[in-house]
């Protein structure tokens, strides 16, 4: 059996220069900051996410929101049930359609996420403050383009 390897350049380059690496160290360690951060509230970063793309006028379906948070519809099931079990969210029957489920936010769910957002604010101002001379909002305008 022949066992191929990378030679140590090849790792140092794709190390140094890759950017789906770059990112998904960066985003894990973000994701890793907020879930602290929220835990005394009982969240992670993903469902303050979730809880906060729910506090507006939007009524998405469930696949809508999967779709906001690229998320894909099977995890964004598993990621609503907690959610719901807590009373934070609750599911209804869309109207035209009873096959389609809209999550709403309760009022148990307005109430964490008016506690969440100051501390939020708080950290994504640290945050930014830390990467000093780089700009934060194009950084976040260039990710969310990429795809």
């Amino acid at each position: 059996m022949c066992s191929a390897s990378v030679l140590i350049e090849t790792v140092h380059e794709i190390r140094d220069q890759c950017l789906c690496l770059a990112t998904q160290r960066a985003a894990r360690r973000l994701a890793r900051r907020f879930d602290r951060l929220f835990a005394p509230l009982g969240l992670t970063n993903g469902q303050f996410s979730m809880l906060v793309a729910l506090s507006g006028q939007w009524r998405p379906r469930l696949g809508e929101l999967a779709e906001f948070l690229g998320m894909d519809a099977t995890t964004m099931t598993a990621a609503v049930k907690p959610l719901e079990k807590r009373g934070l969210v609750a599911l209804q029957a869309d109207e035209a359609d009873a096959r389609v489920r809209r999550p709403r936010l309760t009022e148990t769910g307005r109430d964490l996420v008016a506690q969440a957002v100051p501390l939020w604010r708080e950290e994504h101002a640290r945050v930014q403050a830390e990467l000093v001379g780089q700009d934060a909002a194009a950084l976040a305008r260039v990710l969310k383009d990429v795809g």
